[in-house]
């Protein structure tokens, strides 16, 4: 039950929607790529987050059966895994193009350039409130300790 329990949740979001914002632009960079070093076209990927759990201390332990608290406070999030999306991407007809199979198709990647914007929105969202929360902890312990004085 530490003062910087808060700061350190959010720290953990901030660092999280940065690994979001980064798979985000990759995606973005490759949205026209055929051909990846494993063959075939560019697949979306997308990263999958889990709350992060610590196992309290002895004393807080105690206080929350003391107090009556049964459920712990956040405390964060974690990046379990940066998955690809194996959906198949358009198939075009280009019997020019070099990575044409032998009908002439062409498999497109399957990013979605408008949902890939909307994901950096809500990602980048989530980095300010993050942020926001970092700022009025520190503005909320500032206060504190400006009673002792």
């Amino acid at each position: 039950m530490g003062m910087f329990l808060g700061i350190d949740a959010s720290a953990s979001g901030l660092t999280a929607e940065r690994l979001r914002m980064d798979v985000i632009s990759n995606n973005i960079a490759n949205a026209n790529t055929t051909r990846t070093e494993y063959g075939g076209a560019y697949h979306r990927r997308f990263v999958v987050f889990e709350p992060r759990e610590r196992e309290p201390k002895v004393f807080e332990k105690a206080l929350r059966r003391a107090v009556g608290l049964s459920k712990r406070s956040g405390e964060g999030v974690r990046a379990v895994s940066i998955m690809e999306d194996n959906t198949q991407g358009p198939m075009i007809y280009e019997p020019g193009h070099p990575d044409a199979n032998a009908d002439g198709y062409v498999e497109k990647p399957n990013v979605n350039i408008v949902s890939e914007m909307v994901d950096m929105i809500t990602a980048q969202r989530a980095y300010e409130a993050n942020s926001t929360a970092i700022n009025a902890a520190k503005a909320m312990i500032t206060k504190a300790l400006e009673i002792g004085k």
